[in-house]
C-alpha cells in the first residue's frame, strides 16, 4: 500500500523556504506514529529540511536528479516508480515535498491530511489538488487551536475509490 502523508493549509500551502509554515505538535505525533517502522519517500528538499537528518526507525528513501547524490542512514533513488517497486513494505509513506506529490497522487492507495485552518499567503510550495472523484473520506477528528496549537486543524483519512 502506497500512502500520502501531509500536512495542507486551506489555500493548499505546505511550506515555505524549504520549511514548515506552522508548529502542530499533535501533527508530528501522528506523523511518528503512523510512520515509525516503514518506509518514508521524500524529495532531496525534503530531506534536507528535516533537522536531524534521516528519521529514525524508519527505512529512509530519498528521491534525486543526481545519480551521484547520497545521504546518511537514506537510499536513493532518481525514480519515483523505481523506488516503490524495489521498497513497497505493507505501507510505504510519501511524505514531500510538492513534486514528489504530485507523482504519487495517481497511484497511491491511501491518505493521511492533515488540514490546518488557516491560509498562509507566504507559503512557496503547495500539495497537488485533490480530485473528490477519487477518494472516499474515512476518518475525520477535529481539534480547535490551544496553547500548543496556534490554529485549529482536522485529521482526515481517505482511501482510493475502487
Amino acid at each position: 500500500m502506497i500512502s500520502i502523508i501531509a500536512a495542507i493549509a486551506e489555500n493548499r500551502a505546505i511550506g515555505a523556504n524549504n520549511d514548515l509554515l506552522w508548529k502542530l505538535p499533535n501533527d508530528m505525533k501522528r506523523f511518528r506514529e503512523l510512520t515509525t517502522g516503514h518506509t518514508v519517500v521524500m524529495g532531496r528538499k525534503t530531506f534536507e529540511s528535516l533537522p536531524k537528518g534521516a528519521l529514525p526507525n524508519r527505512t529512509n528513501v530519498v528521491l534525486t536528479e543526481n545519480k551521484y547524490a547520497s545521504f546518511e542512514n537514506c537510499i536513493v533513488f532518481n525514480d519515483l516508480k523505481e523506488a516503490m517497486q524495489a521498497y513497497r513494505t505493507e505501507e510505504t509513506f510519501i511524505i514531500g515535498g510538492a513534486g514528489i506529490y504530485s507523482q504519487a497522487i495517481d497511484f497511491a492507495d491511501k491518505l493521511y491530511i492533515t488540514r490546518v485552518h488557516h491560509s498562509f499567503e507566504n507559503a512557496d510550495v503547495f500539495f497537488p489538488e485533490l480530485d473528490d472523484d477519487e477518494w472516499i473520506m474515512t476518518e475525520q477528528e477535529n481539534f480547535p487551536n490551544d496553547d500548543k496549537h496556534l490554529y485549529p486543524y482536522t485529521f482526515q483519512t481517505y482511501i482510493r475509490k475502487k
